[in-house]
């Protein structure tokens, strides 16, 4: 379950459409209503936060939104543009670093896919958005 005061347009969750799990897109928030209104890839329809969940960060999350890999000791970094991601080469996101410019973050707890595009959108100013 998600709280919709976490989303912002553009953010990419996982929607249970009668039964059915897609991955969605968030159009835009109604804070009266406490529903998301979300493109399933089909149509966009208005969610509540218990038929809404996040997405864990992945590799293949951050290949999508054109991140480009890059081998280290033991490490990860994934780079796009001057924005920089570092995780254990073991794919274990649950402890990862970010930084942008002297921006520089570190988490000991996995993101979500949403959570990351909204702490890259707090750090850059521009929305995380898949090419």
């Amino acid at each position: 379950m998600l709280k919709i005061g976490n989303l912002k347009s553009g953010d990419i969750i996982m929607v249970n459409d009668d039964g059915v799990k897609r991955e969605g897109t968030v159009v835009k928030t109604s804070h009266e209503e406490n529903q998301a209104l979300v493109n399933n890839g089909i149509q966009e329809f208005w969610y509540s936060p218990e038929n809404m969940e996040p997405l864990p960060l992945d590799e293949s999350r951050l290949i999508k939104f054109g991140f480009t890999k890059e081998d280290l000791d033991g490490l990860v970094k994934y780079k796009r543009d001057s924005f920089r991601v570092v995780a254990p080469k073991n794919g274990d996101f649950s402890k990862i670093e970010m930084w942008w410019r002297e921006d520089i973050r570190n988490f000991d707890f996995p993101l979500s896919v949403h959570e990351f595009q909204n702490l890259y959108l707090d750090m850059t100013k521009v929305h995380l958005d898949l090419p």
